[in-house]
């Protein structure tokens, strides 16, 4: 319901019309302002376009809007320490395990994974940004080392606590896992097509569209395969699912984190939108692997979506 394709594909072809698109940007600054403000411009289109077609497309958009928010998560106000967001990450990486996420990640990136350590790179360079936990890290890593797939994973968050507990951890296990601080709106440090593939998981939604873009953009300067973000499905059924299997964890602040997060999660077209503005081409595939989205950018010239079709996947 809340995929709003109809109206969501007419409004966009409006704007079109009437604006350009992808709008131009020479610097990231540029490219957060001229996304968000896209995007506004695209839901208030989404809105007349809806009005238009008359109350079966009406009711569906004002369900959207009224559930629809910018608040902040708890586990991401300034007034957090360091120490309660690893508490609230550690909750996220046992809801996980008790959902078979992680699996669900593998199965989704696989394929890509074997594509590029197939193409001789020695070892295949993953580096996974907001890593939070580490649990999708080291998940990786137990795959590759069960699959004998040489691969090389870089996990990244800006928060100091998530990266001393992800090395101590990945010490103890004895993965193929390396933590580093990362403000991935900057991103300095690193040279072109220094990863194959950047990855960002659960996240998307805890950023602004111009956010975003900015982060899919700068990976875009250091990735030389592809861009891979996955995050919760827009649907009535997980706005329902999430706060109450993340109350499971027994912490009343993540268990309203859950319900925040499933009413900021972008639906399909929203993720096409924010792609093609940081990417600046049509290069990308969104598709749904249940309860997932999977947003896939590619920067090597191969078709997006190829892997999901070969896989007979439906993403």
């Amino acid at each position: 319901m809340l995929q709003l394709r109809t109206t969501g594909y007419k409004a966009l072809d409006n704007l079109r019309l009437r604006m350009e698109y992808p709008p131009r940007w020479n610097t990231m600054k540029e490219l957060e302002e001229v996304t968000d403000r896209f995007h506004a411009c695209f839901l208030a289109e989404r809105h007349e376009v809806s009005r238009e077609l008359g109350p079966g497309f009406l009711v569906p958009e004002l369900i959207d809007s009224a559930i629809r928010t910018t608040e902040t998560e708890n586990m991401d106000r300034g007034n957090k320490t360091g120490s309660e967001k690893l508490q609230f990450v550690r909750a996220l990486h046992r809801m996980n395990s008790m959902m078979q996420i992680y699996p669900r990640h593998i199965e989704i990136l696989d394929p890509l994974i074997r594509e590029t350590a197939g193409k001789g790179r020695n070892p295949a360079r993953i580096l996974e940004i907001a890593c939070g936990s580490g649990g999708l890290a080291f998940s990786l890593a137990e795959h590759a080392r069960k699959n004998r797939i040489d691969l090389a994973v870089t996990a990244s968050d800006i928060v100091p606590e998530f990266i001393s507990e992800g090395n101590r951890l990945a010490g103890e296990r004895k993965l193929s896992v390396k933590f580093i601080p990362l403000n991935a709106f900057e991103m300095h440090g690193f040279g072109k097509n220094d990863f194959d593939i950047t990855v960002m998981s659960q996240s998307l939604h805890h950023f602004s569209p111009g956010q975003l873009a900015t982060i899919i953009a700068q990976a875009k300067k250091h990735t030389a395969t592809a861009f891979v973000g996955i995050d919760g499905h827009r649907s009535i059924l997980l706005l329902a699912g999430v706060p109450l299997i993340a109350g499971f964890q027994g912490m009343v602040p993540f268990a309203q984190d859950g319900l925040t997060s499933a009413r900021k999660f972008y639906s399909d077209l929203e993720l096409e939108i924010i792609a093609g503005i940081a990417t600046n081409d049509t290069n990308h595939h969104v598709g749904c692997s249940w309860p997932l989205t999977v947003l896939l950018a590619r920067f090597d010239g191969r078709k997006a979506g190829a892997e999901g079709e070969a896989q007979g996947r439906n993403w």
